[in-house]
């Protein structure tokens, strides 16, 4: 297959559907794309029922070219990751994987359009989250979820109000930002850098403010991001965590017990900011994405220099704090129910504490005069007492006379 033929391949698969986010490749099953969260298959005009070995070996080797740190990777590790661009229609990053002897394909189609804190309709708190100077910023999720897009609208806004030189570290480069205020120049991995540890160390030499690493993958990284950002930098990444206080302990876990207590003194000093991200279904299609945000005070470092206690741990801090701007994964859910952008069960299967969640829905519908429960509907049930025959009666009266 040659890349004339791919490209129209890749084309209908992109308008096969609404909203496409996955493209999938894999042997012994037909073309794919995933749609809303839900795969679905792809007619061409000359239809494919069942992809061959062949045929995904193919389009592999077209979509990682003669690039030779992937081609390593593809054979010595099973997997390599690398970016493809369709003309102006869009740009993918790809992951060639090996399963079962042969090889897989999945695009992820990444968007072009750089996204503002605004269009996301973000919280305002982002506002102060984008002015941060130093220190350690992380985002986190799970696949898929969104990360990606909150660093690129937070760096949008550093781009639009700050004059600094902005390195960043990525696999592969997602946005393309244009110099505004600030000066970019974006790395990618297994084209202009071989792993982020030696990435991050050249960076520092490179004269930036700001540092984006795509991913915090071992403790190495981490080591050095916390010296840039001991040392004057602001340095944001990424991490698959559920939520705050989990990001921290992932952290922490990443160390050999004797390292733990430098790691936590460093960590307590260094961390500025944890947004913890979830995408839910919302209502009338799309997803609606749910944001868990905490910051650093004293009772956050401390939680972090001693360990976590009762009354002290990160989601009672996070929850203390909404006054604040901060915000746990209870209070989004509460939020987006409220504004009617997910359902009540959406709600309570995204929440982190589903009875805390079910109370604030409970006082929800309390406060808009609607039925919170079904006790109203409960009636007592009346039981008419039996009447005794009137012999009987009589009988009973006479006995009660002769014992007087």
């Amino acid at each position: 297959m040659r890349h004339p033929e791919l490209n129209q391949v890749l084309t209908t698969m992109l308008q096969s559907q609404k909203e496409v986010s996955d493209l999938l490749f894999t042997v012994d099953k037909e073309l794919q794309v995933e749609s809303f969260g839900d795969l679905k298959p792809v007619e061409l005009e000359f239809p494919i029922d069942k992809l061959t070995p062949f045929q995904t070996e193919t389009i592999a080797l077209n979509l990682i070219g003669d690039n030779p740190w992937h081609l390593r990777d593809l054979i010595q590790r099973g997997s390599c990751d690398s970016a493809y661009t369709l003309g102006d229609q869009a740009r993918f990053r790809v992951n060639v994987f090996s399963q079962r002897g042969n090889y897989s394909i999945v695009l992820r189609k990444l968007n072009t359009e750089i996204p503002t804190l605004d269009s996301l309709n973000f919280p305002e708190i982002f506002q102060k989250i984008a002015t941060t100077k130093t220190g350690l910023i992380l985002v986190t999720g799970a696949t898929g979820s969104g990360k990606s897009t909150t660093l690129a609208a937070v760096l949008n806004e550093v781009n639009q109000s700050r004059p600094v030189h902005i390195v960043t570290l990525e696999d592969p480069v997602e946005y393309v930002h244009p110099h505004k205020m600030a000066t970019f120049n974006q790395r990618e991995l297994g084209t202009d850098f071989d792993t982020y540890t030696n990435g991050l160390r050249a960076a520092l030499r490179q004269a930036p403010k700001v540092i984006l690493v795509g991913e915090m993958r071992d403790c190495e990284t981490i080591k050095i991001a916390m010296s840039a950002a001991e040392t004057g930098h602001l340095v944001v990444s990424t991490l698959h965590t559920t939520n705050a206080g989990q990001t921290i302990n992932r952290i922490l876990g990443m160390f050999e017990p004797e390292e733990q207590e430098q790691i936590r003194a460093r960590l307590a000093d260094s961390l500025r900011w944890i947004v913890s991200q979830r995408l839910a279904p919302r209502i009338g299609g799309g997803r609606q994405a749910l944001l868990e945000i905490m910051g650093s005070n004293l009772r956050v470092e401390e939680s972090i220099r001693l360990g976590e206690s009762e009354g002290k741990s990160f989601y009672e801090i996070t929850e203390a704090s909404y006054p604040f701007g901060w915000r746990t994964f209870d209070h989004a859910c509460l939020e987006a129910y409220e504004q009617g952008k997910i359902t009540e069960d959406v709600a309570l299967l995204y929440a982190t504490k589903r009875d805390v969640v079910s109370r604030g829905i409970d006082k929800l519908r309390k406060s808009r005069g609607e039925v919170t429960t079904s006790l109203g509907e409960l009636r007592m049930q009346h039981i008419p007492t039996p009447k005794r025959p009137a012999a009987q009666d009589q009988k009973s009266t006479k006995s009660m006379l002769k014992l007087k």
